[in-house]
């Protein structure tokens, strides 16, 4: 488990994480399924790949607050997804589909905001100081 500032940004990223992950499921579910879904210009893909990811959004939190590689993992294949639908988005309003400016935002907002939870967890989860040091007598060198 990293020790230090390392912890404290793997602590604050988890939170963004799961706050992320609530508002996302909120938000999509309320676009799919309730008031939201009657109004404006909106891609399916778009909302679905939110909503969907939301999930994971909650499923990488507690890995990043214990401190987990595979969450690291996880929030890297969250931020390339989220940058792959969000080049699919910009590939239809190209060609000429209708879309809300908000939704640009939104995902300029969730691509950065998952590229720095993966950066973050990458760089707290790989401490080269730490991996260097000699584990605690039970190598072969101290038997």
């Amino acid at each position: 488990m990293p020790t230090g500032t390392r912890f404290i940004a793997l602590r604050t990223a988890a939170v963004i994480a799961a706050l992320f992950g609530l508002l996302t499921i909120v938000g999509g579910g309320n676009a799919l399924f309730g008031s939201g879904a009657t109004g404006g210009h909106y891609l399916p893909l778009v909302i679905w790949f939110n909503f969907l990811a939301g999930f994971a959004y909650l499923a990488a939190a507690p890995g990043l607050w214990r401190g987990r590689r595979w969450s690291a993992r996880l929030a890297l294949w969250l931020a390339l997804l989220t940058l792959a639908v969000f080049a699919g988005f910009g590939f239809y309003v190209a060609a000429g589909g209708l879309f809300e400016a908000r939704t640009v935002w939104a995902m300029t907002a969730r691509s950065a905001i998952w590229g720095g939870i993966a950066m973050l967890a990458y760089w707290a989860l790989n401490d080269p100081v730490r991996e260097a040091r000699p584990s605690s007598g039970n190598s072969p060198s101290n038997s």
